[in-house]
């Protein structure tokens, strides 16, 4: 039987006899490197030229991203592993060796996670004045405002399920807190019987409550003033052992999209099931008794490695309220207002502006407010004829959404492509999608068997007796909440070329026309993997010793087999290929022969890297694409995504500018070894330099000037809808 390989990394030939890049020891397996992504989020957090709150908000997130990697991955390696699949993926591992070393990594992760909570952030907010109290650490009146706030607020809600053989185990929803009781009837002292029961934590009251305290906030965690109290919910009994503990489920869709006849009222019968679907992780107070863990092992069909044994409260997502608690803004970075756009300084109409010259936005340090102003003033003007738009993802109170169905209202043709099928939005979007279809929009739920990723505007005005099709582009989504803090390129032009494309692109979509060749654009599924493929080999061709070929390609997450052998190919050709990835990379750098001519950098900081660029020297033509796409399997082959030119030199040039900006980081940068793991980049004798703090300098340098209008705009502070979901959405801030 063949050996697993060696997950810290295996042993690398020096001198490959022959260029075959189909070795399993050519590439790290997907899970393990997204859970050392995962650890540079918990860095971040042990990072102390953090500030205080934002150290804790990257703790939480470190739990939000836990769990999402739970619901999805490990559940799906789970379900491979029942099927009795024994298939290796691409670094050698089955399913059930995947998941022996995920549950090893992860264990030691969350051991460090509350190691650093409980020893170090917890003290010192403390000292800072935020404490955190157990029910027996509370002074006589604080003991006494939990008592009514029990008695009044928290015991009407709550309802203690009794398990037994009438009553059996409830079935708990996915991510809830609940309480396992042990306990006995004080009537019942001639035969000793022990009764099992399950409170679940109430969702809809604070996790945190505030009690009464000088000086400072002073706070105690809903479940241990239920625990405290549970002799009076269980009158009549003795209370034996309880432990707090928490279920995760899988929680994908599985969609029959050719079989549905409502594709929305599908979705929306699965979505009712995410909450149930099967148990995948259980994690269990420390100090919790061996009876209450057997008895949930056994009732929930876990193995040992599925228990997390957690040393300090549960869920951590909950510290996101103690990240914006009022009052403490000195233990958070400084508010930061997007600046007005390099390329709209000065412009007074963005109509006229984009007429004139392309224009590229750095998003979150230039301001997004011209996206949703470019769909504003469409649905106003009356030039305007139709405004077409792809929707991925948006915000809870979303003002794109908003100007689509006012311009519908106004009698404009106003075509929608809502992707209901995107992960954790599905039920946002369905009611977006309604709410347009209300409004009088055409609303598309995209293509059968793919999700639309691509991100794309299209709106068409009457100008002097002529058409004029003007675009806007982008990396991120249509999200005014989270283009506050996801770094995205956005690009708007009226050229002709691009405008035709885009008609294409939705004709194609909506409806059945096929183009016959892109003039700017190429799109997956069809043919982005090839476009990459001949950039990559162009590279190769014109890469000679004396002027190495030169690659910099920036994106999310690099998982896709194929691609990897052709960066390996073009390794060995000579060519130099620098790739920025914030997240998964499954290609092994640096290995003698193969790779020895990639370097792999992932940025961790304050903004989540999220923009997909791509450069190619091209002989000396050099050329920039920016892309919705990362180079994954399911976005070359599964999605609709875009890959677009930036044709404007100086536009480029800047591209180029920012990509080089960001392989000199020096403080947030992380450099990937052949053996999987990251290491700092070291500073040496360097000028220290922090690439995002860089951008939000320059921004305020070149945006400082322009039209008041612009200025304002791009300061207005967000509505209170808009804060909630920028707070929801930093939960998941680095998946």
């Amino acid at each position: 039987m063949e050996a697993e390989p060696n997950a810290n990394g295996p042993s690398l030939d020096k001198t490959p006899e022959r260029k075959s890049f189909n070795r399993s020891e050519y590439y790290i397996n997907r899970e393990l490197s997204w859970l050392e992504f995962n650890q540079r989020v918990l860095e971040e957090a042990l990072d102390r030229t953090n500030p205080l709150l934002e150290r804790l908000k990257f703790l939480a997130i470190v739990s939000s991203n836990l769990d999402e990697f739970f619901m999805v991955r490990v559940a799906g390696v789970q379900d491979q592993k029942e099927a009795g699949l024994l298939k290796r993926d691409p670094s050698g591992l089955t399913p059930a060796a995947q998941l022996k070393l995920i549950a090893e990594r992860t264990h030691r992760m969350v051991q460090d996670q509350y190691a650093h909570l409980m020893n170090n952030l917890l003290p010192e907010l403390e000292a800072k004045g935020i404490r955190f109290l157990r029910c027996d650490e509370l002074n006589r009146s604080q003991k006494s405002f939990v008592e009514n706030y029990f008695e009044q607020v928290i015991y009407p809600v709550l309802t203690p399920l009794a398990v037994d053989q009438s009553r059996p185990f409830p079935l708990l929803a996915n991510k809830s807190l609940n309480i396992a009781v042990f306990l006995e009837p004080e009537n019942n002292l001639a035969v000793k019987r022990q009764l099992f029961a399950v409170v679940q934590v109430p969702s809809v009251l604070p996790r945190f409550i505030e009690v009464p305290c000088t000086g400072g906030e002073a706070f105690v965690f809903l479940e241990d003033v239920i625990k405290s109290q549970l002799e009076v919910l269980f009158r009549g009994n003795h209370i034996l052992d309880a432990s707090t503990f928490r279920i995760t489920r899988n929680a994908d869709l599985t969609v029959d999209e050719e079989g549905a006849e409502d594709l929305l009222e599908a979705i929306e019968k699965e979505l009712q099931k995410r909450k149930w679907g099967a148990e995948v992780r259980l994690e269990l107070q420390s100090g919790a008794s061996p009876a209450i863990r057997d008895y949930l092992k056994a009732d929930l069909e876990l193995d040992d490695e599925d228990l997390y044994t957690i040393p300090g409260p549960l869920d951590l997502t909950a510290f996101m309220r103690i990240v914006d608690l009022p009052g403490y803004d000195n233990l958070r970075h400084e508010k930061m207002t997007p600046q007005e756009p390099e390329d709209l300084v000065g412009e007074k109409d963005l109509f006229a502006a984009i007429a004139k010259k392309d224009i590229l936005l750095h998003h979150p340090y230039e301001s997004f407010h011209p996206v949703v102003e470019f769909v504003s003033q469409a649905a106003r003007d009356p030039r305007v004829l139709a405004i077409k738009q792809t929707l991925y993802r948006v915000s809870g109170d979303s003002s794109i959404v908003k100007a689509l169905a006012e311009a519908a209202r106004k009698g404009k043709q106003v075509t929608v492509l809502v992707e209901l099928k995107a992960r954790f939005d599905e039920e946002k979007n369905i009611a977006w999608a309604k709410t347009l279809e209300k409004a009088g929009c055409h609303v598309i739920y995209g293509l059968v068997g793919l999700k639309t990723h691509a991100k794309i505007i299209l709106v068409v005005r009457q100008e002097e007796g002529m058409i004029r099709r003007y675009v806007h582009l982008g990396t991120g989504n249509y999200n005014d909440a989270t283009a506050r803090f996801y770094t995205d390129f956005g690009l708007l032009t009226s050229a002709e070329s691009f405008g035709a494309d885009a008609t294409d692109f939705f004709n194609e979509v909506t409806g059945y026309a096929v183009p016959a060749k892109w003039r700017e654009i190429e799109a997956a599924p069809l043919g982005l993997r090839k476009r990459f493929f001949e950039l990559i080999e162009r590279e190769i061709a014109a890469s000679t010793p004396e002027k190495p070929g030169r690659i910099i390609a920036k994106m999310n997450s690099l998982t896709d087999e194929r691609m990897i052998q052709m960066l390996y190919k073009a390794s060995c050709a000579g060519v130099q290929i620098d790739l920025i990835i914030r997240g998964v990379c499954c290609l092994r750098p640096g290995i003698p022969g193969v790779s020895e001519n990639i370097r792999v950098t992932s940025i961790v900081g304050r903004f989540l890297e999220h923009h997909r660029a791509y450069y190619f020297q091209n002989g000396g033509s050099e050329e920039i694409y920016l892309s919705s796409a990362d180079w994954m399997d399911r976005n070359l082959d599964r999605r609709v995504e875009l890959l677009f030119p930036v044709k404007a030199p100086a536009s480029a040039q800047r591209v180029k500018a920012i990509l080089e900006m960001m392989l000199k980081d020096n403080v947030k940068a992380r450099r990937l070894l052949p053996d999987g793991t990251y290491v700092r980049v070291a500073q040496e004798e360097r000028e220290v330099l922090q690439s995002q703090v860089y951008f939000l300098k320059h921004s305020r340098r070149k945006g400082g000037r322009g039209s008041r209008r612009n200025r304002a705009a791009a300061a207005t502070p967000a509505a209170p809808a808009e804060r909630e979901n920028e707070k929801e959405n930093g939960k998941n801030l680095l998946h």
